[in-house]
């Protein structure tokens, strides 16, 4: 299978691919997920954090399902169709600092760029301001591309050693059915489960896994990813996957016009805050991150399923930097951003400057 078309990579089967995830990530909110956070790849590695006891923030903790099939997904697809190659080695250090930095700014936003979709496609007015951080970031990330940023080429390495992410994703599915939540019950086993909050909503686990599944499946095959829809606007006026975005994001807007999930405003959406600065200046440090790192969060599920384990180090870093929000006071709630929030968002955009430069042939 490895020379057969792949319909999913052309204009319209990206279009699809966005038709489709718009319509899974609202059904997934339908079915229990919290409101306007149907599929949120920081969000959902954040409750993953808290599930394994990386951070005790009591209403975030929760495994959730739809990560790992993200990438055991794209696992399947790769091996069907010929594209598993193992690789890595290309600045291992400053990927994972990278993905911790992303994870920061896009939770004083409150969501990652697929979150900025779904906040959007249900009225959340909030998250243009997300939104417009998203793009000044990527934009960004855009002047150190001109600039020849690279942090190296990855080489490489032994079939076995692209696995180790999707194998741990396969244990986190096998530890979740020996230690299921259980009713009242604030932890069983060796995972932490909320009680109230945005943890505590989901939909069914095996629902949950299967959408995992066949988003990570059709990602893989298009190549979907949010952060490359705007560079290669930006960079080469490039519409392709930027056409992919625009399907999802109205796909999700109209199902959500269907059942009722559209309540337009800045006030009273769920999981948001209203502080336009931080969503703004919060999306710009973790916009930038993504560039750098060479793909949105999903993407590097999407690339870590392949084998890519550069793509793996950056989401082990994700998880870190969001178990890191919640413990040093960084993480937004529907309060407001938190008392460390300024800190992370700035401190983090510095960093994201220096990698860029120090990273650039100019700056070399």
């Amino acid at each position: 299978m490895k020379n057969s078309f792949n319909f999913f990579s052309s204009t319209t089967g990206i279009v699809v691919t966005g038709l489709i995830l718009g319509l899974i990530a609202v059904f997934l909110q339908f079915s229990g997920n919290p409101g306007n956070m149907g599929i949120c790849v920081v969000c959902f590695n954040r409750d993953i954090a808290g599930a394994v006891g990386l951070h005790r923030a009591p209403i975030v903790q929760y495994l959730r399902p739809e990560i790992m099939g993200m990438v055991l997904g794209s696992l399947a697809a790769a091996l069907c169709f010929g594209e598993y190659r193992a690789r890595g080695g290309s600045a291992p250090a400053a990927r994972f600092l990278l993905g911790v930095i992303a994870a920061i700014g896009a939770l004083v936003f409150l969501g990652c760029p697929w979150r900025v979709i779904m906040r959007l496609a249900g009225g959340d007015a909030n998250a243009l301001f997300g939104l417009a951080g998203l793009v000044v970031g990527i934009g960004l990330g855009t002047v150190f591309f001109r600039m020849g940023f690279s942090l190296g080429r990855s080489q490489s390495q032994s079939k076995a050693s692209g696995l180790i992410l999707p194998g741990i994703m396969l244990a986190l599915v096998v530890v979740y059915l020996f230690n299921p939540p259980m009713e009242g019950q604030p932890q069983n086993g060796v995972l932490f489960y909320s009680l109230k909050g945005p943890g505590s909503m989901h939909a069914p686990f095996l629902l949950s896994l299967g959408a995992g599944l066949l988003v990570g499946f059709l990602a893989q095959r298009s190549r979907f990813c949010t952060m490359g829809a705007v560079r290669d606007v930006l960079l080469f006026n490039q519409w392709h996957l930027a056409l992919g975005f625009l399907a999802m994001l109205a796909a999700a807007l109209v199902a959500n016009l269907a059942i009722g999930g559209f309540h337009p405003g800045f006030e009273g959406q769920p999981v948001a805050h209203t502080d336009g600065l931080w969503n703004f200046l919060g999306m710009v440090t973790a916009g930038l991150a993504f560039a750098l790192a060479g793909g949105c969060p999903g993407r590097q599920l999407f690339m870590a399923g392949e084998g890519d384990n550069d793509a793996a180090v950056f989401v082990v870093g994700l998880i870190v930097g969001a178990a890191c929000a919640h413990n040093f006071g960084m993480a937004s709630s529907t309060a407001g951003i938190g008392p460390n929030g300024m800190l992370g968002a700035l401190g983090g955009l510095a960093v994201c400057l220096l990698i860029g430069f120090f990273n650039c042939k100019r700056g070399a």
